[in-house]
This record gives C-alpha cells, sequence and structure tokens, in this order.
C-alpha cells in the first residue's frame, strides 16, 4: 500500500491532539512549570518509554516522588553519599538502580557544565548539520563519559555511529523541540527539520507497509531513509509523521490482538 501526504496529514490530525498526552509518558514532563524539570525529567521519561504504557507511567511517578518531584535540583546538587540511597532500589525492565545511579552522576557532571541539555546540544550541533546524529552522539557519550560509568549504561544510550536507530533519544529530541500540543517545543537550539523519526519495530513494520521505507533493518541507516522520505511530504517538520506511524501502528496491534508498541 502507497500512502500519499494527505493521508498522512489526516493521521497526524487524528493522533496528534492533547488527548493523547494523558496515557503516554511525555504526560510526566508535561506535569511541571519550569522547563528545567521538564527537561531533566523528559529525559529519564523517554529512555524508561518502552513496555506497557500504564506500568511506564507508573514507574516514571515512582521516580518523581524518589526526586522529591524536583528533578532539576535533584540532579544538579545530586549528592552520592547522601542522595544514592533514593535510587539504590530503582529499577524498570532491564533499567537497574546501577543505570538510573550513573545516569544520573553523568548528567549533573552535564548540568554543572551547561546548565541545561539544550545548551550542550547547542554546543554539539552544527547550525547547518542536516539532522541530530551529531547531538545524538555527544549526548550518548556525555551521558557515560565518567570513569567507572558501568558498560551496561551505554545500552540504554546507543548511538549512531554504532548504526542504533537512537529511538529513544529521538523521541527526546521531538518532545523538546516540537511545538504543542503534545510536545513540549522547550528548544531553540534545534529546528525541527533536524529532528529524525523514532524508529523501533511497530513503526518500521507500518512505514514498510505504506512504501515508506524500504531498508529492511530497523537501524541508523533506516531512520536516514525514512526520515528523508518524511521530509518531502513536509521539510520544516518531518517527524509530525511519527504521529501517524505510530498511531496506524498501534491501531494495528490492537486489531491483531497482540501487545502495544513501546508508548511514546
Amino acid at each position: 500500500m502507497i500512502v500519499d501526504r494527505q493521508m498522512l496529514d489526516a493521521l497526524v490530525a487524528r493522533y496528534e491532539q492533547p488527548d493523547f498526552i494523558a496515557s503516554d509518558p511525555i504526560a510526566i514532563p508535561h506535569a511541571f512549570d519550569d522547563a528545567r524539570d521538564q527537561e531533566v525529567i523528559g529525559l529519564y521519561a523517554a529512555l524508561l518509554a518502552w513496555g506497557r504504557r500504564s506500568i511506564i507511567l507508573q514507574k516514571l511517578e515512582e521516580l518523581c516522588a524518589r526526586m522529591d518531584y524536583r528533578p532539576y535540583r535533584f540532579v544538579r546538587f545530586f549528592d552520592p553519599e547522601r542522595d544514592a540511597e533514593r535510587l539504590r532500589t530503582f529499577r524498570h525492565r532491564t533499567f537497574q538502580p546501577e543505570d538510573a545511579l550513573w545516569l544520573t552522576r553523568n548528567l549533573q557532571a552535564l548540568l554543572a557544565r551547561y546548565d541545561t541539555i539544550e545548551h550542550f546540544v547547542a554546543a554539539h550541533l552544527p547550525v547547518d548539520a542536516p539532522d541530530i546524529g551529531p547531538a545524538l552522539e555527544a549526548l550518548s557519550q556525555a551521558l557515560c563519559g565518567l570513569p567507572g560509568t558501568p558498560p551496561r549504561l551505554r545500552k540504554h544510550l546507543p548511538r549512531p555511529s554504532a548504526g542504533s536507530a537512537c529511538k529513544r533519544l529521538a523521541l527526546y529530541f521531538r518532545w523538546m523541540v516540537r511545538p504543542g500540543p503534545v510536545d513540549l517545543g522547550l528548544w531553540r537550539a534545534v529546528r525541527p527539520a533536524q529532528l529524525v523519526l523514532p524508529l523501533d519495530v511497530h513503526v518500521g513494520r507500518q512505514a514498510r507497509a505504506w512504501g515508506l521505507l524500504r531498508r529492511k533493518a530497523n537501524d541508523w541507516k533506516a531512520v536516514q531513509e525514512l526520515t528523508a522520505v518524511c521530509r518531502r511530504f513536509c521539510p520544516d517538520d518531518p517527524v509530525r509523521y511519527d504521529f501517524a506511524l505510530f498511531g496506524a501502528a498501534l491501531l494495528r496491534a490492537s486489531s491483531e490482538a497482540s501487545s502495544s508498541p513501546t508508548a511514546r
């Protein structure tokens, strides 16, 4: 089946609605008023956004409570001797307490130097970069960069250079960059045109069914291929079609009585 822009735009209009927020992990950063809190908890939310939506939201609410509902302050002034116990028993699927601790320590180091994640991204993304690949690479490296960081954290922070689709970081950038009604639109250092599609197995299957993606592997090359096709439909905001692809994939999974796709 080959789809056209008119069909995709109709699906975007259907799924990119405020009602989408309540049952999605993006509801967590939306619950905060301070942009710095939204930015920080948004990173955790995106990295943990896999599995059943209800469980993801439950775990993220638990994490917010462990951070005293002040995620920026918790991370920025994190003291391993004083605060590590708060993360000692936090886990979600393969994300273990050790991952939570070291992600927080590495993010603290980043914030100590750049104050915000957006400032870090701005320093590592050339203005003329065709996509956010360089920023994804740099952010992944930085969040695993402290001496002593366990290698296991890297599986939660893959890189384009390793061929990964970097789905969860791509999703995080979508949240931070695109304007509402669903996304937060906090960052000005990245143009929506530079974003890439958050690609997972469900979105990949849907994109191939619609003739939007030929590459069989769900890797970085596939991300670039799919984003290039979407960019032809909307050069300034190709990732708007994530709502069409994910929404259709979610509907398809439900009709097949299978587990729902990874939450967005």
